[in-house]
């Protein structure tokens, strides 16, 4: 094991996400163009770090104790007092304040979800694969923000288990634009997160309303933050909470959209699929994107091996997964643009069919996700 991945210098790239707080408050303070400096620097300035400083091929030894791990599990918890502070604080101090007009103002909520959503939701998704009480309920706290607190229950109970079958919402079809896919994913997610739950409580004879239904915490905690908002700034409170809250919602969806896109599990019959491998996601070793986002365009180790913290994530060459030709900050734009979407990523899908799958010749059924539901 190298050892040096233990050292605070080793693990300091990855806490270059802190450096969106002071971007957000300084656009708030400035007002003006400066409003845009979060989103600037997120999509744009990683995108050109990207393109400088390439790839990251490199592997940890993926058996490295805990022991070794205290500066990257620290970043994902510090993140949830910042954000909290930073999101209610701009909520009061943008709610008094005079040099903000209107477009400012969502500029500034704009740039917010932002945050809460590039780096708060994500850092919420390693928080909530962890086992241990204190990180899933700081997971808990950071989706509360942002009023999307099923996605734990939508991604632990159904994405991972049924990722690349007809059962998974978040799953984006061939040929299925972002602006289909949305609204679909918004509204399916919510419902198969919350039949997840209630099939967990019934196989224990329990029914849905019971207290050990999460849904009653994820609604108790987002009335806490809405309660919040409304006493710091009231009805404009609920409004600038509400901007930033569907901004990182689109930002999540978004990365969800570039994940999977395209990639199906083989059906094997009677609603058999074949295991899970590190070829039904998306990978990109993108390397200032990486630190960014805590290794999450590894994403096709993390499909395979979802225990593993996001260091310890592997790189999976194009021997074994798909490769994109962008980290996340480009794809996810291109992914508004669903012609040149289509462009860049309907080839890729067929080579990817080609290469693994070379036996299936009628493709239709997994297009239109009308194969039976897995068992």
């Amino acid at each position: 094991m190298d050892k040096s991945i233990g050292r605070l210098s080793t693990a300091l790239p990855f806490w270059m996400s802190l450096g969106l707080v002071p971007l957000v408050w300084f656009g708030a303070a400035q007002g003006g163009w400066w409003v845009l400096l979060p989103i600037v620097a997120t999509w744009y300035l990683f995108s050109a770090l990207d393109a400088a400083l390439g790839v990251n091929l490199d592997n940890v030894d993926p058996e490295t104790g805990e022991e070794h791990l205290f500066w990257y599990k620290l970043v994902t918890q510090v993140w949830v007092p910042l954000q909290f502070l930073s999101l209610f604080g701009l909520i009061w101090y943008v709610g008094q304040a005079t040099h903000l007009n209107g477009w400012e103002t969502f500029g500034v909520f704009f740039g917010v979800g932002v945050m809460t959503g590039t780096i708060g939701i994500n850092y919420a998704h390693e928080l909530m694969h962890q086992k241990n009480r204190l990180e899933r309920t700081l997971g808990d706290l950071l989706l509360a923000m942002v009023l999307y607190s099923h996605f734990r229950s939508e991604h632990l109970l159904v994405h991972h288990r049924y990722v690349g079958t007809p059962r998974d919402p978040v799953t984006a079809r061939y040929n299925e634009g972002f602006h289909r896919f949305y609204p679909r994913v918004l509204r399916e997610s919510l419902v198969s997160a919350f039949r997840a739950e209630r099939a967990m409580l019934a196989r224990k004879g329990l029914p849905w309303h019971h207290p050990n239904n999460p849904f009653w915490r994820y609604w108790a905690l987002q009335a806490a933050m809405l309660a919040l908002a409304f006493a710091l700034a009231g009805w404009g409170g609920i409004l600038l909470f509400a901007v930033q809250a569907g901004v990182a919602v689109w930002q999540l969806e978004l990365v969800n959209y570039v994940e999977h896109y395209g990639l199906t599990r083989k059906h094997l019959g009677d609603g058999r699929y074949e295991h899970v491998m590190p070829r039904h996601s998306w990978n990109a070793a993108h390397k200032a994107s990486n630190w960014l986002l805590i290794n999450l365009q590894r994403h096709s180790d993390h499909h395979y091996k979802p225990d593993r913290r996001f260091p310890l994530l592997q790189n999976h060459t194009e021997a074994d997964a798909p490769q994109l030709p962008y980290g996340y900050p480009v794809m996810t734009m291109a992914a508004m643009l669903p012609p040149l979407w289509r462009r860049v990523m309907n080839p890729r899908v067929r080579r990817w069919r080609e290469t693994y799958y070379p036996e299936i010749t009628d493709w239709t059924h997994y297009n239109h996700a009308d194969l039976p539901l897995p068992r």
